[in-house]
């Protein structure tokens, strides 16, 4: 076997191996469908996003409030092409069986409420 083809398989076995890990990425992903939240359109106006649902995928910074009725208060670190920002993520009182901790990395289905407040709707640990 000439060297040549040596190279040609093992180029074809890397690749189909970096494409399977891509996919696999993406099916893992339960909010692929979401679309991610524009941290700057947010921080601008939240009041026009009300009502909507996104994704965010950052890392827990700090516990800022909690709650027995209203949930946990949680500011959250988010990487975006502007740079990084941190936004307050609201986890309501359903979710208090989950432990969360500074440091944590989660991807969020959040709604904008009707007081322009992120509310948490799911999450994934990533």
């Amino acid at each position: 076997m000439h060297p040549a083809w040596f190279v040609v398989v093992v180029l074809l076995i890397g690749g189909a191996i970096g494409v399977g890990y891509f996919v696999l990425g993406k099916v893992n992903d339960p909010y692929r469908t979401l679309e991610p939240l524009s941290v700057a359109a947010y921080l601008e106006n939240s009041n026009s996003l009300r009502g909507n649902t996104y994704k965010i995928t950052g890392t827990v910074w700090n516990s800022l409030a909690w709650s027995p009725t209203a949930g946990r208060l949680f500011s959250v670190e988010i990487q975006s092409n502007s740079g990084t920002d941190v936004v307050p993520v609201l986890l309501p009182s359903n979710f208090n069986q989950i432990n969360i901790q500074k440091g944590q990395r989660f991807t969020f289905m959040i709604e904008v409420d009707e007081k322009g407040i992120l509310k948490v709707k799911g999450l994934t640990k990533t």
